[in-house]
């Protein structure tokens, strides 16, 4: 059943509920913050979980260990109704995928209502590989092979960035102070503490040049929302609701003429013609024409910061600012609250941290408050188009465009 999203006729979804469990390190399991979550975004919609015809949940896997089968999981734990159920496994992009297959099965009539749910319950420390040998894992060769960790990687990107743009350590340390701003602001986020400049040089050096402050934790916590089709809202009096207008899940194309860890290769077997755009800018491209618009668009973004350098090359991606030009953006206050496109209002990864199946669904939470101008403190003021990008491992692709 399409939904009649008013411009264009595009077949838009309602935002009718948005929840989330805070981030930190709780010491107790994934279900017990999935469950917080969900039962959240219910109550926001007004709904029952026994009014809720499929249940997907966003899984994790880590160094090629498999994680929770996460929808059946919470299916359980809130109580079993007959609810259809998915479990999605996507990486960092697992909740974009979960919220685009709850997306479709409502536009294909499967379901007028869907909770999507994601929840974490992270190691300690930086993540790394469980035991074994598995040359098909891409993450265990990146581990292995390269012996390129998160925090490495995260350093690579960084020193790329400053050979290639001349972006600074200071830069980066700035994208930090900007983010650790907004948390102190988020209810939900794990660090609520304003950070200087100087407190991140200060901080230890992990993978030169990032040192300890510029790169995100690994957290727990939990994230739900409950998506409808249009006329289902309509039905229960919501008459402008926050919607998904797209949803980009594109993979990379070859040649990849710039190495993207994990993979490792940077050719494929056949000759092709090198493509137009990166991949990450192909995510963000793929949703602005589903949506059928431009980054000039846009009110907010929220952004997968994994490290300070990798939220100023999304600045790029999204087409915020031309190639090299991110760190002139943030110089400018353009992505700051009150600038001219705030990115990261949550506080981004700098005041979460990863809670890997989580997080794609909180960036959506924090657009769905924004857009209905409930942010409090966080508010940016008339926001009506919000976008959020991240990318998984192994080639997933994420965004999603939410519009009021």
């Amino acid at each position: 059943m399409a939904a009649d999203g008013g411009e264009g006729m595009t077949a838009d979804v309602a935002v009718l509920g948005a929840g989330m469990h805070p981030w930190g390190k709780w010491g107790r399991g994934f279900v017990e913050y999935g469950v917080a979550a969900a039962r959240a975004a219910l109550a926001d919609a007004g709904l029952d979980w026994r009014e809720v015809g499929s249940i997907v949940g966003a899984d994790t896997v880590r160094g090629g260990y498999p994680g929770y089968v996460a929808g059946a999981t919470f299916a359980k734990a809130l109580g079993w109704q007959g609810a259809r159920v998915t479990s999605v496994y996507a990486a960092c992009a697992s909740g974009a995928q979960a919220i685009d297959t709850a997306r479709v099965q409502i536009l294909a009539g499967r379901a007028d209502v869907v909770l999507v749910v994601g929840a974490d319950a992270a190691p300690k420390g930086f993540f790394r590989p469980a035991g074994g040998d598995r040359p098909d894992d891409p993450d265990w060769l990146r581990f292995r092979v390269l012996g390129a960790t998160n925090p490495t990687y995260f350093g690579l990107y960084a020193r790329r960035r400053m050979a290639v743009h001349g972006d600074t350590m200071e830069d980066f340390a700035q994208v930090k102070v900007k983010n650790a701003a907004s948390g102190v602001l988020n209810p939900y986020a794990r660090y609520r503490k304003r950070v200087t400049a100087e407190e991140v040089a200060a901080s230890a050096m992990v993978a030169d040049p990032l040192r300890l402050l510029d790169i995100c934790a690994t957290s727990d916590g939990g994230a739900a929302v409950v998506l409808s089709s249009m006329e289902f809202a309509r039905r229960r009096g919501v008459v402008d609701p926050v919607r998904i207008r797209a949803v980009s899940t594109v993979t990379p194309r070859y040649p990849s003429t710039v190495l993207d860890l994990p993979e490792i290769a940077t050719d494929s077997a056949v000759a092709v013609a090198s493509a137009t755009e990166t991949f990450r800018a192909s995510i963000a491209r793929t949703a602005y024409d589903e949506a059928g618009i431009g980054p000039e668009d846009l009110s907010v973004a929220e952004v997968y910061d994994l490290s300070t350098a990798l939220e100023l090359q999304w600045y790029e991606d999204l087409g915020l600012c031309g190639e090299g030009e991110g760190a002139k953006l943030l110089r400018e206050g353009a992505t700051a609250p009150g600038g001219r496109i705030p990115v990261n209002s949550s506080g981004g990864l700098a005041s979460f941290g990863e809670a890997v199946p989580a997080q794609a669904i909180a960036q959506v939470c924090e657009v769905t408050w924004q857009l209905r101008g409930t942010a409090e403190d966080r508010q940016v003021p008339g926001a009506r188009v919000g976008i959020t990008a991240n990318q998984g491992l192994f080639g997933h692709g994420s965004a999603v465009i939410a519009v009021r």
